[in-house]
C-alpha cells in the first residue's frame, strides 16, 4: 500500500485550475465549553503559538488551561456570536464568495477560490484535497494576515506543507508572505476610516489596535512589530494624521511574559487622564472581524475607557468583505499568479478541453488497439 495519497482516475491532459487557498486563523464550532476545548487544545498545542519547552507546557496546558479556559472563553463566544454562527466564519465565507466572482472576471482561465482555517474547520488538509480533486496543480496560498508573524503566517505554510508531503503530485506552489504595505490594502484601510468619520464625529485620537506577541519574539527576529509599525505610519500618512493623533497599540496579550507594548487596556485607562475623552479604534492587523475585535476592542475597552473618564468611544470595523478590501487582496493575487497559465492572456477553455479530448481518445484508442 503507497504511502502517498495517489491520482484517482489520472490520465494527461486532464482540466488545471489555479488554486487560492485563502487562511485564517479559526473559530470554534460553537460557543460551547465542550468546542472550546477542541479549539484551544489544536491552536495552544502548535509550537509556532507557544515557543516553551513541551514537556512544561503540556502540564500546564493539560493540567490547568484546558481544565479552567474553555469555560471562560465559550462565555465571551455566546457575546459575539450570531444567527449566522461564528462571525469570523460568515465573513471569511464572504471574502470567499467575493474573491471567486472577482478572480473569476480577472482570470483568463479557470480559477477555484478556497477557503481554510488553520484550527478548527474547515482545515488545511481538508480544503487542499477538494483543490486536488477541483484540478488545482497551481495553487497560492493567501493567509489573511497582513503583517508577517511566525505565529500565524509561518505556522499556516507549517500546515500547508505538512499535506503537501503526503501527496505523490505536489501542486506548484506560491505563497503570499505578508501585505502589510500594499498600497491597496492601506487605500482601504484609510477610506473604511474616512467613512466612519463620515457617519460619527471624528475622535481626539485614532488608536491602531494590533494583535500582541510577546516581546521575547521580537527579539528573537520576528518582524511584526516593525511590520505593523510601518502599517500604521503608512495608513497615518494616506489620512494625513499629525503624529499627536494616532498611536499605535497592542492587545490580547496572555500569560504573565512582557509582551509588545504599550498594551491597549492599559492605553484605555490613561487616555482620560491625559485629557483624551473621544478615541476612535481600529485593528488594521484583523482581515475580518472576530472575538478579539468584536468583544475584546468593541465592548471591553469601551469599559475600561469610559470606567477611566472617557467619552466616546468608537470602534471601526475591520475591512471584512468590504468591495476595495476585496480588490487589493484581488490585486495581491494577480500579483502573486503571473505567469501561470490561467492568468495569462492567452489562455483559452476551447484549446485546453480540445487537448484534453484528443489525449483521452488517444488512451481509448490504444487501449482498443491492445
Amino acid at each position: 500500500m503507497s504511502r502517498f495519497i495517489n491520482e484517482q482516475d489520472y490520465f494527461h491532459g486532464k482540466s488545471e485550475c489555479t488554486g487560492i487557498l485563502l487562511v485564517n486563523l479559526g473559530t470554534p464550532d460553537a460557543p460551547d465549553k465542550a468546542s472550546l476545548r477542541r479549539y484551544l487544545k489544536e491552536f495552544l498545542s502548535d509550537p509556532r503559538v507557544v515557543e516553551i519547552p513541551r514537556i512544561i507546557w503540556n502540564v500546564i496546558l493539560h493540567g490547568i488551561i484546558l481544565n479552567t479556559r474553555p469555560a471562560k472563553s465559550a462565555a465571551k463566544y455566546k457575546t459575539v456570536w450570531t444567527e449566522n454562527g461564528s462571525p469570523l466564519m460568515h465573513i471569511s465565507e464572504q471574502q470567499q464568495q467575493a474573491l471567486q466572482k472577482e478572480m473569476d472576471i480577472r482570470f483568463q482561465g479557470p480559477v477555484k477560490v478556497a477557503l481554510a482555517m488553520r484550527y478548527g474547520n474547515p482545515a488545511i488538509p481538508d480544503t487542499l484535497l477538494k483543490l486536488k480533486e477541483a484540478g488545482a496543480r497551481r495553487v497560492l496560498v493567501l493567509p489573511l494576515y497582513p503583517q508577517y508573524c511566525a505565529a500565524t503566517n509561518a505556522t499556516t505554510f507549517d500546515k500547508v506543507f505538512d499535506e503537501l508531503k503526503r501527496w505523490r503530485w505536489m501542486p506548484e506552489l506560491r505563497l503570499v508572505n505578508h501585505y502589510h504595505d500594499h498600497p491597496g490594502y492601506i487605500k482601504a484601510l484609510a477610506n473604511s476610516v474616512l467613512a466612519h468619520w463620515e457617519k460619527q464625529p471624528r475622535g481626539q485620537l485614532l488608536v491602531m489596535s494590533f494583535h500582541g506577541i510577546p516581546k521575547r519574539n521580537l527579539m528573537l527576529g520576528d518582524p511584526y512589530h516593525c511590520e505593523c509599525h510601518k502599517t500604521a505610519r503608512l495608513l497615518a500618512e494616506e489620512l494625513n494624521l499629525k503624529p499627536s493623533e494616532w498611536r499605535v497599540t497592542f492587545q490580547s496579550r496572555f500569560g504573565k511574559a512582557e509582551w509588545l507594548q504599550p498594551y491597549t487596556d492599559k492605553t484605555m485607562q490613561a487616555l482620560p487622564g491625559e485629557g483624551i475623552k473621544n478615541v476612535d479604534v481600529v485593528c488594521p492587523g484583523f482581515a475580518a472581524d472576530c472575538l478579539e475585535t468584536l468583544e475584546e476592542i468593541r465592548e471591553e475597552n469601551r469599559e475600561y475607557f469610559q470606567h477611566a473618564g472617557g467619552e466616546n468611544y468608537h470602534y471601526i470595523p475591520a475591512l471584512n468583505d468590504n468591495i476595495e478590501h476585496i480588490k487589493a487582496l484581488a490585486d495581491i493575487i494577480q500579483q502573486h499568479t503571473q505567469g501561470w497559465a490561467e492568468t495569462t492572456p492567452g489562455w483559452s477553455t476551447t484549446t485546453q478541453q480540445r487537448r484534453a479530448e484528443k489525449t483521452l481518445q488517444r488512451a481509448t484508442d490504444k487501449g482498443a488497439k491492445q
